[in-house]
């Protein structure tokens, strides 16, 4: 038999000596990782971010489903005080989802999440998150993220059915759910995304606080795959959007065809977009026309982000 090594649990402190100085901002940097373990595509926004007199460790962005995400950590045994932070911040940065982390989750703070997530509405989801530290016999240490208390989609409505969308918002969800299932399967590493909405689209980041790409069907009954672009400011928008677009030629050669450019007039917002070439077309079309713009939607995605991501990733704004 081949020799196996061995593995070993080691102290967080014994890499991260300090929360706030040394955890928090290798957590910025890493902040995928994160996304990883709870199945959705974080995009940082801020660290410490001011909640009255206090402030949060960190606040991100939920790419896929528009929402903000608060994360509470520490480098010790859970504990009241930060139970009390989580919500606190929670509560001052309008969140919907809440994630705790800690190398030490005691059970009557495991429980606490699990009654929240029973007895809160579904658009609040709680994760407690156990911070581990591995190494197998002399390897560098690996840092693990491992689930104690998560929300049950099932356990979330009440435990019946879960709330009633109409027909378009079902067909939505399905649509995207199988694209972002063939686009994992046949492009893995590319998003952390694991569930569709019933929107009209599907945004998944790209690495980049301020940019991420998505999925869309139009009000207008077309479809496109672009690169949405909010920096906080139509300055800082456009600043991005225009240096793109000074090179539209490279990157449409690159692309093979060419973009829509839409500089999106009296908003702080821009987009890149790439439109299906049928149209009108609608999520609720036979399967002979959504097949093939499933099929388009997967490639198209790919096509996008790695003519765009290599220049999102160089940015530099100054």
């Amino acid at each position: 038999m081949e020799e196996l090594g061995k593995l070993r649990r080691l102290d967080a402190r014994k890499v991260w000596t300090h929360e706030a100085r040394d955890f928090t901002p290798w957590l910025k940097e890493n902040i995928s990782l994160l996304g990883e373990a709870l199945g959705l595509d974080l995009d940082l926004v801020e660290a410490e971010v001011p909640v009255g007199p206090f402030a949060a460790d960190l606040v991100a962005k939920d790419v896929s489903n528009d929402r903000w995400v608060v994360i509470e950590n520490q480098l010790e045994a859970t504990d009241h005080g930060h139970l009390g932070q989580l919500l606190t911040y929670g509560a001052g940065t309008e969140a919907a989802v809440f994630v705790w982390i800690s190398p030490q989750f005691r059970e009557e703070h495991r429980a606490a999440l699990d009654w929240l997530n029973e007895h809160t509405d579904e658009g609040s989801l709680f994760f407690g998150v156990v911070l581990e530290l591995l190494a197998v016999d002399d390897s560098l240490p690996a840092p693990n993220f491992r689930l104690v208390s998560f929300p049950n989609a099932w356990r979330k409505s009440g435990g019946s059915t879960p709330k009633a969308v109409s027909k378009k918002g079902a067909a939505y969800a399905q649509f995207f759910a199988d694209v972002l299932a063939v686009f994992k399967e046949r492009y893995p590493g590319e998003t952390n995304a694991s569930k569709a909405s019933a929107d009209s689209w599907l945004g998944i980041g790209i690495g980049r606080t301020g940019l991420y790409t998505a999925w869309a069907f139009t009000i207008d009954r077309r479809f496109r795959v672009e690169l949405y672009i909010d920096f906080g400011s139509a300055s800082a928008s456009r600043t991005f959007f225009d240096r793109q677009r000074e090179d539209s030629q490279n990157i449409e050669s690159e692309l093979g065809h060419p973009f829509e450019w839409e500089d999106l007039e009296g908003k702080q917002a821009c987009r890149i977009s790439s439109y299906y070439p049928q149209s009108p077309i609608s999520v609720l079309d036979d399967d002979s026309i959504i097949d093939p713009l499933k099929e388009w939607a997967v490639e198209e995605m790919k096509r996008l982000r790695g003519v765009l991501g290599p220049r999102v990733r160089e940015y530099d704004p100054a």
